[in-house]
């Protein structure tokens, strides 16, 4: 029986990934500060018999290395969450992005090089790219990061340091690591809590209130469904090519905030409005945002084959449904 941890696996994407790998069959270690996740999101398996839950930090050495301990595969999901923490908790979010990063890629290097077959797939994010100006993104394009007085990069930054981190194991180590770069990941469960635009848009819509759209709405977008990325990430780690290797996950297919508030209020069958918000009322007049964030996915179909099996009127139905259900 394999034997997987996942770090931040009472979040949005980290609880999906445990009912996956224990419906597989995994022997499941989930380790949550409960933060920005929910024991609820856990509902549906918190009492699997192959699911060990630790309330705990990974900034924890010594849980680290309890932790890390026996396991074949680990999936490094915890981090800082949403644009609108980053703003409001800046040292937050870099300490808690690389510190534990760190932690836990030195316990695994000391597993490996004692012959224990050991795979990490870190957690990353389209934030890495900045404000790089081509029209799509590629693994190799360059890193362009605004001013270290504007704080939202310092999460784009953070998670560099992160990526340069894992790669540097493998590289040095030969520790067998895969790094996924996230590109909006929707579905289920999330919330809006922390700055989403999906939850936060259907949730508006559904109580009949209008939805906020931040700036012009021109900005473009790409939205892809957690059950996606989540058999992407499945895939990569049981790829042997994918070793070392930087990975975009996501869905190609583009669309303005704009547009998708307007899909959204058409598909709720709510009558509400759409107002906009400056980037300074919604957080601070020091933001700035990103105009265009649209992957190149050339490298995960090379890898393994298309995971896209949502288009973006599915994705939008299943998370209406959802919350209705919740509701």
């Amino acid at each position: 029986m394999r034997k997987s941890l996942v770090t931040g696996g009472a979040g949005f994407i980290g609880s999906h990934l445990t009912e996956a790998l224990l419906a597989r069959g995994d022997c499941v270690t989930v380790v949550d500060d409960i933060s920005t996740g929910a024991l609820e999101n856990l509902a549906a398996v918190i009492d699997h018999p192959q699911l060990t839950l630790i309330q705990g930090t990974v900034e924890d050495a010594e849980l680290v290395k309890q932790v890390v301990a026996g396991q074949d595969h680990v999936y490094h999901l915890a981090a800082a969450v949403g644009v609108a923490l980053i703003a409001k908790q800046p040292i937050e979010t870099i300490q808690r992005n690389i510190q534990p990063t760190q932690l836990i890629l030195a316990e695994l290097r000391k597993r490996h090089e004692q012959g224990e077959k050991v795979r990490i797939f870190l957690a990353s994010t389209s934030e890495v790219y900045g404000k790089n100006p081509k029209p799509t993104w590629c693994e190799e394009d360059d890193l362009v990061l605004g001013a270290t007085t504007r704080p939202r990069w310092s999460y784009g930054a953070s998670k560099a340091i992160d990526e340069f981190l894992a790669l540097a194991y493998w590289r040095q180590y030969q520790l067998p690591v895969v790094v996924g770069r996230f590109f909006n990941v929707v579905g289920p469960r999330q919330s809006g809590s922390y700055g989403m635009v999906l939850p936060r848009f259907v949730e508006a819509a559904l109580a009949g209130n209008s939805l906020v759209v931040h700036d012009d709405g021109q900005q473009i977008r790409c939205f892809a469904h957690v059950e996606d990325v989540l058999r992407a990430v499945l895939a990569l780690m049981e790829s042997e090519a994918a070793t070392g290797q930087v990975v975009n996950i996501g869905s190609d297919e583009p669309i303005s905030i704009l547009g998708l508030a307007e899909l959204v209020v058409a598909m709720s069958g709510n009558e509400v409005a759409i107002d906009f918000q400056s980037y300074t009322d919604a957080y601070d007049e020091d933001f700035e945002d990103i105009r265009r964030r649209v992957p190149d996915l050339t490298r995960l179909r090379s890898l393994i084959d298309d995971p896209i099996t949502y288009d973006l009127e599915a994705i939008v139905r299943d998370v209406i449904a959802a919350r209705r259900q919740e509701s």
